[in-house]
């Protein structure tokens, strides 16, 4: 059992033995980089002593076994007896996804045997303290699975020392290195209590940006052990010569490449040479800038972002986005020559969705015949008659079955059989939109010619928003539960008069598949899953009388014009005008019931969660989401899952949440790459204008739909996307202020038929904003100012 060796002992592989930082640092020293010499009481040193104990008193008030504090020493006087640094270093620490900096303590400049000791137990001991114990519990880190080395390193008096990132942390750009750095140890640096100097390098150390900084505190070593902080004087310091900045690029870059991943690298510089003390994955690194987007590759990033608002989990990832409405445009472009157009846009690391990358369609062989295939099919298949097609029924009943499932009673080879069952069912939708979609397209255009014609093209969206369609009839629904409630006060009351409960769950029934966050995702409850969200919006519109809908009266004014006052004339418009309702009704209603198994594998997949927490792999059912469908199907019996098997599973369901824990604040793509810039004097926010007219009102932002209840009447909506679900809101907002989108996004679609001002793409309206903050929403210039 090895309770101390040197750290030259150690590498990458030895995270259990030598906890995060001493299997770096070993790794270090075994790629020949400059790093002070060393040792580590290893984890086993720990088990030896905690026997069981969990609390910081116990170890610093620990007696060490006297053969322990003999190799301890040994160690030591080997590596000459003079001035350490004594680190923590976790089996759960320096990780992708889990940094814990600053979580265990670090001891410098410890002199002498018996500070040496005392060191080493306080750093056991800080395992234990509530800050560790609380960052570990926020992660989901089991606390019986952690154990702590801890690192003794030879003390370098440094002249100045800091932190170097490999890669831009507020940008992400893997083409900058960014170093702080201050004069005397760096702890002053890592502590935050100094203002560094700031310096960005090129991979050649240049220098492409620098800010100085002040000399608040000095931290240095004291000859008899310990540290002093001396008051500095706020001066800018000198800056590191040339050489050095070259060296720590150098470095820095070479490790990065070590370790296969951007890297924080702690440093210091002393008697003209530097060395590094320490070195992890960066965390909370934002993905790489996707530098100019050309137009097409833009118009499919607002249409992503729109779609893919949070964050995917694994299970998303091999179920529903490659099969889901994804999958299935991508089957529909990909039939007419169009590739890549909806594949690989989300790019995975460490088993977790790290960036949104545009995809780069292209066109392929069969792009040549494309106009001939649209022609043919546009007058064979009729949208408006498309439920006559005898493959929907039989759609229809393949879902009903799937419906049907008792899913709890269901043995595991059929439970875990059960999404592939779903993804299979909704295959044939596929074909369907390859037939009707291309009268459907041709439909709209022909529509939007002849406006253009007449000189009236901005009818075209209020007209085509008089389709009828299961969306609509869906928010007619809500109307009406909303009027029975405002009627009858049934939302006062609790609980719920047996009269709306029973027409609640026949909405639901109808409707409760709707997606509640995205279409693309199978993790986010469907209304369903969440009848509370449902209960929210029939709160809003029981608040205010429904707003009419546009469609009729703009034929209507479109019928008024001159050209259109013969009979012949006005009656192929009103074709063209149904035909294109057709279109789009078909459009929405085909993606209507092609989402109608979704919670069915939904459901299937948190059952197989449930049996999964019953047999001790997970804590709770929705763990599951951080597994792949792949991996669950690996299962042949969950009631006989070996221990090893169960481990593996659950150590891969820890890592990644933790790193999707670590992403939380992280945006899967920058909006300044998709929304370019506006000028504007006095803005707040600026996008594009989506909606015509001015409001001015409080701010309220909604960020999902867990917090549509919040909106009160004669609000600013302020959102990081939308979806149809969304679609009550806006009979209540004064104005709408979208993070992502277009003019053909929903928000501005629905914003125009209810005739409230919209600005899309503004890129950060949910972090510049904030609730009750009064504006003003200019739809017409898309700008959005402070109200006076």
């Amino acid at each position: 059992m090895t309770l101390v060796a040197p750290l030259r002992s150690f590498g990458r592989g030895d995270l259990a033995l030598a906890g995060g930082k001493g299997a770096n640092l070993g790794e270090l020293i075994a790629g020949g980089f400059p790093v002070p010499g060393g040792f580590v009481v290893t984890t086993a040193a720990y088990d030896l002593v905690a026997a069981g104990n969990v609390t910081r008193a116990y170890f610093e008030n620990l007696e060490m076994p006297d053969a322990l504090r003999r190799q301890i020493l040994t160690a030591y006087r080997e590596l000459g007896a003079g001035p350490v640094a004594v680190r923590s270093s976790a089996t759960a620490e320096d990780l992708p996804g889990a940094a814990f900096a600053g979580q265990q303590d670090t001891y410098l400049n410890v002199v002498g045997e018996d500070a040496l000791i005392d060191a080493v137990r306080r750093c056991w001991g800080s395992l234990w303290s509530e800050r560790a114990v609380a960052y570990r519990d926020r992660l989901g880190i089991d606390p019986a699975e952690v154990r702590i080395a801890v690192v003794v390193q030879r003390m370098v008096a440094a002249e100045a020392a800091g932190v170097m990132f490999t890669a831009d942390p507020v940008t992400g750009d893997r083409g900058r290195l960014v170093v702080d750095a201050g004069t005397g140890l760096g702890e002053a640096v890592v502590s935050g209590l100094v203002t560094p100097d700031h310096y960005v390098l090129t991979p050649e150390g240049e220098i492409a940006e620098f800010a100085p900084g002040r000399r608040e505190v000095v931290i240095r070593a004291l000859a008899g052990g310990g540290v002093s902080h001396e008051s500095g004087d706020d001066a800018p310091g000198t800056r590191l010569p040339a050489g050095v900045l070259r060296e720590l690029a150098r470095l820095g870059t070479e490790v990065a490449r070590r370790f296969g991943r951007p890297q924080d690298i702690e440093w210091t510089y002393a008697d003209g040479e530097v060395s590094l003390v320490q070195a992890r994955p960066m965390t909370a690194l934002p993905p790489p800038p996707l530098g100019r987007l050309n137009p097409l590759r833009r118009r499919l990033a607002t249409i992503l972002m729109e779609y893919v608002p949070v964050r995917p989990y694994p299970i998303d990832m091999s179920t529903w986005l490659p099969h889901g409405p994804a999958g299935l445009m991508g089957t529909v472009t990909g039939h007419f020559g169009l590739r890549g157009a909806f594949e690989g846009f989300l790019e995975e690391e460490d088993g977790v969705v790290y960036r949104l990358v545009p995809p780069r369609p292209r066109p392929g062989p069969r792009a040549l015949v494309a106009p001939f295939l649209i022609a043919a099919k546009a007058r064979r298949y009729d949208p408006a008659r498309w439920t006559d097609d005898p493959r929907y029924p039989r759609y229809l009943d393949g879902v009903r079955a799937l419906m049907a499932l008792d899913l709890a009673a269901l043995p595991w080879p059929e439970l875990v059989g059960t999404p592939r069952r779903v993804l299979a069912a909704v295959r044939p939708v596929a074909a369907l939109r390859i037939d009707y979609l291309p009268r459907s397209g041709l439909s709209l255009l022909r529509l939007l010619v002849a406006l253009k014609l007449l000189g009236r093209a901005d009818l075209f969206g209020d007209l085509i928003a008089g389709a009828r369609t299961r969306t609509g009839d869906a928010n007619l629904a809500l109307e009406e539960l909303a009027e029975e409630a405002a009627r009858t006060g049934a939302l006062d009351r609790d609980p719920l008069p047996e009269a709306f409960q029973v027409a609640f769950r026949e909405f639901l029934a109808e409707y409760g598949h709707r997606e509640g966050a995205s279409p693309l995702l199978v993790t986010p409850p469907t209304w369903a899953d969440a009848p509370e969200t449902v209960l929210d919006l029939v709160r809003v519109l029981a608040a205010e009388p429904p707003r009419p809908t546009s469609g009729d009266e703009a034929l209507e004014r479109l019928l008024a014009h001159p050209r259109l006052r013969g009979g012949r004339g006005r009656d192929r418009m009103v074709r063209k005008v149904q035909a294109a309702r057709a279109g789009v009704a078909f459009r929405e209603d085909s993606h209507f019931v092609f989402t109608l198994p979704l919670p069915v594998l939904r459901r299937s997949i948190v059952e197989i969660g449930r049996r999964l927490r019953e047999a001790g792999v997970l804590d709770t059912p929705e763990d599951v989401f951080h597994l792949r469908l792949e991996e669950l199907e690996e299962i042949g019996d969950v009631a006989a899952l070996g221990d090893a098997h169960a481990r593996r599973l659950r150590a891969a369901v820890t890592a990644r949440a933790a790193r999707r824990e670590e992403l939380a604040g992280v945006r899967l793509i920058d909006p300044r790459s998709v929304f370019p810039a506006r000028e504007a004097a006095d803005a707040l926010v600026a996008g594009t204008p989506a909606s015509a007219g001015t409001a001015t009102g409080p701010v309220t932002v909604v960020r999902d739909p867990s917090e549509f209840g919040k909106l009160g009447r004669g609000d600013v909506l302020v959102c990081p996307y939308t979806n149809p679900s969304w679609t009550p809101l806006f009979q209540r907002a004064a104005a709408v202020v979208v993070d992502t989108g277009g003019i053909a996004s929903h928000a501005a679609i629905v914003a125009r038929e209810y005739g409230i001002p919209a600005v899309m793409g503004t890129g950060d309206g949910t972090a510049v904003l904030a609730d009750g903050q009064r504006v003003t929403v200019d739809g017409d210039a898309g700008v959005v100012t402070a109200a006076g």
